[in-house]
């Protein structure tokens, strides 16, 4: 409404606003309209849909998740042997600065993971996901085999850390381009109503490597004398790596590229003068706020999963004195019950949706954290092994839905490279040095809590990313077709379009 004067007076006239105009076009007009919009928003074709066969589902995620599971046993290896890494590699002297050593080299694989991520990430978007993560299955084992074959320091002096250095920043660029890649393929095959619980099985593999290597580092601990493990019992879990490898890689050289991708080339939108390599700044300019987002979510995983499965060994071992089988057995059961609930949770996710999922997760953290910590400072069998428990519980949220959360939060024809290279970075800054940070805050402050209130800090993190992302669950992956896992839910949603 506005005032009009008429002979001296006002008077309230109506005024029409844009949306009232706009509303009263579409209804004079309502068939240009409608022609108008279908043209902007073309419905659904049978052939735009893609429908991805079970059977070939459970191939890509076989193939990704051994793959996963092969880089974290490797790391896990590494974390579980640090005080023998540490006795074998470095000078022999201070036990603290054996371990701080052992633990800086287990950080600096994670320097050059954004490296890793920023060449191989463009090049899985360029050149398809298949050959990248066949490539860095290749390059993963190798490295891991070479150390187990690097000589003690007391046989070569200081080219044993140096090599020991040079293999584990060989490692740490080949799983710059694994986990993007891997949870890239499995989100890009998997049917948007179920890729929470095919997402799942990725992580599901995390466990099973860090369980079989922290199996494989008890029975060695236990069935050898300190001796015999110090001298040649440590270089076996790096020995099996190479057989390991190799399973990896002819699961994933069967597999044909993943289905988003494959249109993405048939459409052309990936032609070769379309699909060089994008430089670091140019996809962060593009993608910058995604990739904030997908940094801080990582980083409150990252952290919470490698202070969990990575740091507590080391935790229970050097700073409380518990031997190395007492600080691992209690590890291993909790990644059992994680490895038997995963999918379940992932499953959930599907129906309920990722955010409530990972709030529930970063609330837990924030509550649990102090009293867990205290639990497992008493000692004994039931306490230590109920702190575990219920921080493995608050980390089961973020295992069972991140790797199909975070694939969704770029579009397809970046999204190998822009996940590569935000989650490597998050990694590198927070995930890797946890270990390293937690144990350099343990010997600054004296305060045995320290881990716990890192943890908290990470679940904030957690709470405010889970608050601000959207919700993607049962949802298309941006830039990709929906797909659906029959022909018959196919024809449904494009009859669905008619009513």
């Amino acid at each position: 409404m506005r005032n009009e004067p008429v002979h001296g007076k006002e008077l309230l006239v109506p005024v029409r606003t844009d949306v009232e105009a706009s509303a009263s076009a579409v209804s004079r007009h309502r068939l240009l309209w409608r022609a108008i919009q279908r043209r902007k928003n073309p419905p659904l074709r049978r052939s735009d849909i893609t429908v991805t066969e079970e059977k070939t589902v459970r191939k890509a995620v076989k193939a990704a998740a051994l793959g996963n599971a092969m880089e974290w046993f490797d790391f896990g290896i590494y974390s579980y042997l640090a005080v023998t890494i540490g006795k074998v590699f470095f000078p022999s002297g201070n036990d603290t600065a054996q371990v701080l050593s052992s633990l800086a080299t287990f950080a600096v694989a994670f320097l050059v993971r954004p490296v890793g991520g920023m060449f191989f990430g463009p090049l899985g978007d360029r050149i398809g996901r298949k050959k990248v993560l066949s490539f860095t299955m290749i390059m993963m084992a190798s490295s891991t085999l070479a150390i187990g074959l690097i000589p003690a320091y007391t046989t070569i002096g200081f080219w044993s850390p140096a090599l020991l250095i040079l293999f584990r920043m060989l490692q740490g660029f080949s799983t710059g381009g694994e986990y993007g890649g891997a949870s890239t393929f499995i989100a890009e095959y998997a049917p948007d109503k179920r890729r929470g619980y095919y997402g799942s099985f990725l992580e599901f593999g995390t466990l099973i490597g860090y369980t079989a290597a922290a199996g494989l580092v008890t029975i060695l601990t236990v069935t050898l004398a300190d001796s015999s493990m110090d001298s040649w019992g440590w270089r076996i879990p790096f020995l099996a790596a190479a057989p390991i490898g190799l399973v990896g890689l002819y699961l994933r050289l069967k597999l044909d590229d993943t289905p988003a991708f494959q249109k993405l080339e048939d459409e052309g939108s990936t032609s070769a003068a379309d699909r060089e390599s994008l430089p670091f700044w140019q996809v962060f300019r593009t993608q910058w706020r995604a990739m904030v987002l997908c940094m801080a979510l990582v980083a409150a995983y990252n952290i919470t999963d490698y202070m969990l499965l990575s740091y507590m060994p080391t935790y229970l071992s050097d700073t409380l004195h518990y031997s190395s089988t007492s600080a691992l057995v209690p590890i291993i059961i909790v990644m059992l019950v994680l490895m038997a609930a995963i999918t379940f949770v992932g499953r959930f996710s599907d129906h309920i949706g990722r955010k409530p999922v990972l709030m529930a997760g970063s609330v837990g953290f924030l509550v649990l954290a102090v009293p867990c910590f205290l639990l497992i400072k008493q000692g004994g069998i039931v306490p230590v092994f109920a702190g575990l428990l219920l921080l493995g519980l608050c980390l089961l949220p973020y295992v069972s839905v991140m790797s199909a959360s975070l694939p969704a939060l770029f579009p397809t024809n970046v999204r190998y490279g822009s996940l590569s290279i935000a989650f490597n970075i998050s990694v590198s800054l927070f995930g890797g040095t946890t270990p390293l940070v937690t144990e350099g805050l343990i010997s600054f402050t004296g305060n045995d809590l320290m881990p716990a209130f890192y943890t908290m800090l990470a679940a904030v993190v957690g709470i405010i990313a889970a608050a601000v992302m959207k919700e993607t669950a049962r949802k298309p992956l941006e830039g990709s077709p929906p797909a659906v896992a029959t022909k018959e839910e196919a024809i449904a949603l494009v009859e669905s379009q008619r009513s």
